[in-house]
């Protein structure tokens, strides 16, 4: 049975923490799902780790679709969140066909959305219509052009309007909000002032629960690490090895091996094809040549 919501309010209700990762294939979902994990966002990151771009911005909601798809087949248990991509809600109507396809098409059990009391209305709408909607504050990257790739919340007065944020999502119905780079201090202030459980990322030990990126924690990027995240694998690493190591066997010819390749009676095929090159020309029409075919 498909972790809900409500789950995940009892799971804070009882002061357990809990953690997402981003998931946005096939394997991917079914390796999380074998690891316990209760949440998977199919986020906009996908641009970046996936898709080759340099920021979310260009991912549409055809590529939400497309990656919810693959990962809802990969698990059964999971709850599958996906993001609404960049003016993908900006009015109350295009919210609306965005949430509709990612749920309805994509298989996603709720939607995220970046933003606070400018948003808030339209979290309300989509609640209201039966979407579960989780939302996301302090570093939005959709916004990234507009508030630069920081920490938010530092000064007190940011710090206040992020906690005015996250009560008008609240009171908009939204059933969870991430919490991205901003200083623990404030998460935690926030966690405490709300009723709905908070998620993590960079923002400290003191919200409900955590979500980090899968190509992160598994280090199968070569870049830097961000101070937000940790690698608890580095996979890229062993696959170049794995790959190096296949390489190096194919140009030495011990790879594939007999225990690679499939049998037959190799008696049988010799007598099969015994003679075959006399009776098919050069030109493989038949005889020595293509007059012979002819004949």
């Amino acid at each position: 049975m498909r972790t809900t919501t409500r789950d995940i309010a009892r799971l804070h209700a009882e002061g357990r923490r809990f953690t997402m990762v981003t998931a946005y294939d096939y394997t991917s979902a079914r390796l999380a799902e074998r690891a316990g994990i209760p949440l998977i966002l199919v986020g906009d990151s996908l641009g970046m780790v996936m898709l080759g771009h340099d920021s979310t911005l260009p991912v549409t909601v055809d590529d939400i679709v497309h990656h919810a798809r693959a990962a809802v087949r990969g698990c059964e248990t999971p709850l599958v969140v996906g993001d609404l991509p960049f003016l993908t809600y900006a009015t109350t109507a295009d919210a609306i066909d965005a949430a509709r396809r990612v749920m309805a098409e994509g298989g996603c059990g709720s939607v995220k959305i970046e933003g606070g009391r400018t948003v808030a209305g339209t979290v309300h709408t989509l609640v209201d219509a039966g979407v579960p909607v989780m939302g996301h504050l302090g570093f939005t990257p959709q916004s990234q052009h507009t508030i630069g790739l920081r920490v938010q919340g530092r000064d007190t007065g940011a710090a206040r309007r992020l906690v005015e944020d996250a009560l008008a999502l609240q009171d908009a119905g939204a059933w969870s909000i991430v919490l991205e780079l901003v200083p623990a201090p404030l998460a935690r202030e926030v966690t405490a002032r709300l009723d709905i459980p908070t998620i993590g990322i960079g923002a400290g030990p003191h919200t409900s629960g955590e979500v980090q990126v899968w190509h992160d924690v598994l280090g199968l990027f070569d870049a830097h690490v961000p101070r937000h995240t940790r690698r608890f694998a580095t996979l890229g690493d062993q696959a170049v090895e794995a790959l190096q190591a296949l390489a190096a066997e194919v140009e030495a010819g011990a790879f594939p091996g007999p225990e690679n390749s499939a049998r037959m009676d190799e008696d049988a095929l010799a007598a099969e094809l015994a003679g075959l090159d006399t009776v098919v020309g050069h030109d493989g029409l038949g005889g020595t040549d293509g007059a012979g075919a002819q004949a």
